[in-house]
């Protein structure tokens, strides 16, 4: 059995389609979703996926700015940005690239931005929302893993899900998120004793870590869905995924690639939290 392959770039651009009729309908009735980016610093990686939003946002007619600091910027400039971007009624988002520079407390500058405009989903206050399964943003990855669950038409009720990592950007509310579609979660990570006995239990595997082809074929139950969040760069420059494609492939019945799997999927739902949040605005 060899798995179907999730086409990320493929279901992101008939989003996208239909996020570009809802900006366009808002636009027409004078509020234009806009979306503000802060970068801090010269991380070439941040700087590709900063490019890579401002794009996307161009795209789909979305309003977008941005803002770019030194790296050796004092926190309170970038705070204060952040203060006359709450205020500013044509942004709707505000986004701050991360990692951010050593001198920088993240969680204040995450904090500083308002619930109302945190379309990545990472302000305590919608984090609780999200917990309680009353969500007002969903942190963009996981929002988009769900996305392509449900083009699937995956049903999740009962299901045994897997998620490898335990971050606040991708684990923990993707471990949220598969509990409110009801199904059974058990949390793998680094302290986690005999990590293939958990992965092989799966129906649906999520492996969000950051190590490249940690999850072997034989890791994986037959007919799994495999879901594959990583992002790592080899010596040789190629990209791949936490999962060892070539040999899950061959055990899997669903699974992400790495690029065009899961990446485009996650710009696409920051256009979806944005305009969503152009709509509250609008009083919609």
């Amino acid at each position: 059995m060899t798995a179907k392959i999730l086409d990320g770039n493929a279901l992101s651009a008939k989003l996208r389609e239909s996020l570009r009729h809802r900006a366009a309908e808002l636009a027409a009735q004078g509020h234009r979703p806009g979306l503000a980016v802060i970068l801090v610093g010269e991380n070439p990686a941040s700087q590709v996926y900063v490019r890579n939003k401002i794009k996307a946002c161009e795209a789909v007619g979305v309003h977008s700015e941005r803002y770019e600091f030194p790296a050796d910027t004092p926190p309170q400039k970038v705070l204060d940005r952040i203060a006359a971007l709450n205020a500013d009624p044509k942004i709707h988002g505000i986004l701050v690239q991360l990692p951010l520079p050593a001198q920088f407390d993240e969680d204040e500058v995450l904090e500083a931005v308002s619930p109302e405009k945190d379309v990545d989903g990472f302000h305590a206050e919608n984090v609780g929302l999200l917990a309680q399964g009353n969500p007002r943003f969903i942190s963009c990855t996981p929002y988009g893993v769900m996305e392509m669950l449900g083009a699937e038409g995956i049903s999740l009720r009962g299901k045994e899900a897997v998620v490898v990592g335990r971050s606040n950007i991708v684990g923990k509310p993707m471990t949220l998120l598969l509990i409110g579609a009801s199904a059974t979660v058990t949390v793998c990570h680094s302290q986690t004793k005999d990590l293939a006995f958990h992965t092989r239990r799966a129906d649906i595997l999520v492996a969000a870590v950051g190590k490249p082809k940690m999850i072997t074929g034989d890791m994986v139950k037959p007919g799994a869905v495999v879901i594959d969040v990583g992002i790592n760069r080899l010596p040789d420059g190629k990209l791949c995924g936490d999962v060892d494609f070539e040999s899950a492939k061959e055990v899997a019945s669903l699974i992400t690639p790495v690029p065009g799997g899961v990446g485009p999927m996650t710009i696409t739902m920051l256009l979806a939290n944005t305009i969503e949040s152009a709509d509250r605005a609008a009083g919609k």
